[in-house]
């Protein structure tokens, strides 16, 4: 999303986890997605590092809004720890906990991941975004894992009490700029056409519900 907000020409290589090309592993053994690879060699390996990367070249929307970088760092920080730890142990239990009933594993680690929620909807209290009333940094990359908390169990997630979150997350889905993004590829074959991501595209920035 960052790439095609900043509009950064690069070739796509959809990867099939299960069968990881060896050019992807030559470059990045850990063997990871995303992985950036830039003209000069340089290798970006987490996805946060792509965004601030990609910011840094076009962010004529002002996703970085100085002087809030540090905070919306801080709250991304707490995303990609405590919240993702207990995500990862509630979509996967039987991963993390041999000797327990999963079911309660996963219902303890979904309640901790609850604070995290917690946080965002009261940030979300008076603005449309989590630091204003425009998309930021911190809404793009945290999205996508309130996304997965909220797949897991969509039921459940839709009767909790956290409408402003479930609305923040419904309006970045139902938006030109996600969508775009989640264009499925078929996985990358070293015989393939490159296959390259647009210059800028337009896009609507997603709104509050009923504007």
């Amino acid at each position: 999303m960052a790439l095609i907000y900043a509009g950064i020409r690069c070739e796509l290589r959809e990867v099939a986890l299960a069968d990881k090309p060896a050019p992807m592993l030559e470059i990045s053994p850990k063997g990871t997605v995303p992985v950036l690879q830039l003209a000069d060699g340089k290798v970006l390996e987490e996805s946060l590092d792509i965004m601030l990367w990609a910011l840094k070249q076009v962010d004529q929307q002002h996703w970085l809004m100085p002087p809030q970088t540090n905070d919306m760092l801080h709250l991304i920080e707490r995303n990609d720890g405590d919240f993702k730890h207990h995500l990862d142990r509630y979509k996967y239990p039987n991963r993390h906990e041999k000797t327990r009933n999963s079911n309660v594993y996963a219902r303890q680690h979904r309640d901790a991941a609850c604070e995290f929620i917690v946080q965002l909807e009261t940030q979300l209290t008076a603005t449309t975004f989590l630091f204003g009333n425009k998309p930021a940094l911190a809404d793009v990359a945290i999205f996508p894992f309130i996304r997965q908390f909220a797949a897991n169990n969509p039921k459940w997630f839709s009767q909790t009490p956290y409408p402003r979150v479930q609305r923040w997350l419904q309006n970045w889905l139902d938006s030109d700029l996600f969508k775009l993004a989640m264009h499925k590829q078929v996985p990358w074959q070293a015989e393939d056409t490159p296959l390259m991501l647009d210059q800028r595209q337009s896009f609507a920035a997603p709104v509050p519900a009923g504007e």
